[in-house]
């Protein structure tokens, strides 16, 4: 990737595995200078601004749950007198907490949509308040500063024992498309990438065994299950000057699972 973000500073939530783990780590090999958020997985964290470091590069590992909204000003607050500014959010911090309707507590219902949507705002809301006070620099970025939201196929696809986790990302999707419509005057682009089945530790059980996997499969046409370098690498061109026209959009990383394999053989 190269130095497509060269002397740019990104701030990754929920960085300390998978997805978030992967963007943080292709965002530093790219160039950018990296705020690595974790929730619980300090070490993890830690070891993953080492590993950047040692590498060349410039890492902070930084705790802070992003539903709570002083945790999340101190969060920007940390990163901001590290590198001076921001330039890139990348929102990916989210849990589960599945149940069937009947059997979804109120309490599990609340707290997925106060760190995955919820979050996603206290974060977009910091660091749009953060480009707006350093004005555009030109020299580093055409933009003014960009967020991109991570959120999943489910923002449009219905799951089934999963509503509050279905209900949030669908929220993400018109939160980001709002957003880009309000500040786009500004230079500041929105955008949402979605995930179909990434091989991460929180959906093992889907991939680890051939069964499983092959289960798995019916479900993507590409034939294989996404790797997280796949969302990594794209995060990184979204986030860079060649992508500088596009705002609004949500970019589907899925190996076709949203174009509803189950009418392949003509329903």
């Amino acid at each position: 990737m190269g130095e497509l973000l060269v002397g740019q500073k990104a701030l990754v939530t929920g960085a300390s595995s998978g997805i978030g783990y992967g963007i943080a780590r292709a965002m530093a090999d790219a160039g950018a200078a990296v705020a690595i958020n974790y929730h619980s997985e300090r070490d993890e964290a830690e070891e993953l601004a080492e590993t950047i470091r040692t590498a060349g590069g410039e890492a902070i590992a930084l705790k802070a749950d992003v539903s709570k909204e002083e945790e999340v000003e101190r969060l920007f607050g940390q990163s901001i007198a590290n590198f001076g500014t921001l330039d890139i959010l990348v929102a990916n911090a989210g849990i589960q907490k599945d149940a069937p309707l009947a059997e979804m507590s109120l309490a599990d219902w609340r707290k997925v949509l106060e760190v995955n949507l919820g979050g996603q705002f206290l974060c977009a809301k910091r660091a749009v308040a953060e480009f707006l006070r350093r004005g555009s620099v030109p020299e580093v970025s055409r933009a003014t500063g960009k967020i991109i939201c991570i959120s999943s196929v489910h923002d449009v696809i219905p799951w089934a024992g999963h509503i509050n986790y279905a209900a949030s990302k669908g929220g993400i999707q018109m939160m980001m498309k709002s957003l880009a419509q309000e500040v786009a005057h500004h230079r500041i682009r929105v955008n949402a990438i979605a995930p179909g089945a990434i091989r991460t530790a929180i959906n093992r059980a889907a991939w680890s065994t051939s069964k499983a996997e092959q289960k798995l499969l019916k479900l993507i046409p590409y034939g294989r299950v996404g790797e997280v370098e796949d969302v990594a690498k794209a995060a990184v061109w979204l986030a860079s000057d060649e992508a500088d026209y596009i705002t609004g959009t949500t970019l589907y990383i899925d190996g076709g699972m949203m174009l509803y394999p189950g009418f392949r053989d003509n329903g």
